[in-house]
């Protein structure tokens, strides 16, 4: 059998893979989404805070774990802020991208040092680990659904 491949690609199929066009976000979020993501926040910092308030410690550690919590938080939606600006498109500074990237990260390795070297139960680190990360993650969900649901409306005028 004679099999021929053809290596011949249209004009119009080279151009369309040269030029992407950028995606358009037509998308709301959905009302359950949002709910979920709003309720994630607050489950995780309100779990994290009351976890602080009833805790054995010197108020010098309450105060250096809720900084980190809120620390995490405003990093967190930095980063997811940048990201989405690069992605349609919107400028951003180098430097800003790399320092909201490290501020996220140093949040997230203060608080395993912080645990790591706390005189807490094992199930107590956890509970903190665990509400620490529910927040920074619907963190980031909300102010996704924020800036969609923005997005959406002002197109919509």
């Amino acid at each position: 059998m004679d099999y021929q491949f053809s290596n011949d690609v249209s004009a119009d199929t080279k151009d369309k893979k040269e030029k992407k066009e950028p995606k358009v976000y037509d998308q709301k979020p959905t009302p359950a989404f949002i709910s979920a993501s709003w309720s994630a926040l607050f489950i995780g910092m309100i779990s994290y805070c009351i976890g602080l308030w009833n805790a054995d410690m010197m108020l010098n550690e309450k105060g250096y774990y809720f900084t980190i919590l809120l620390f995490g938080l405003f990093s967190a939606v930095s980063v997811q802020k940048s990201v989405r600006d690069r992605l349609e498109g919107i400028p951003v500074t180098e430097i800003y991208y790399g320092i909201s990237w490290f501020t996220t990260l140093s949040s997230i390795l203060l608080l395993i040092i912080g645990l790591w070297n706390a005189d807490l139960e094992l199930s107590e680190k956890g509970f903190y680990g665990m509400s620490f990360t529910l927040s920074l993650f619907a963190a980031i969900a909300v102010q996704k659904n924020t800036r969609d649901k923005k997005y959406i409306d002002d197109r919509g005028e």
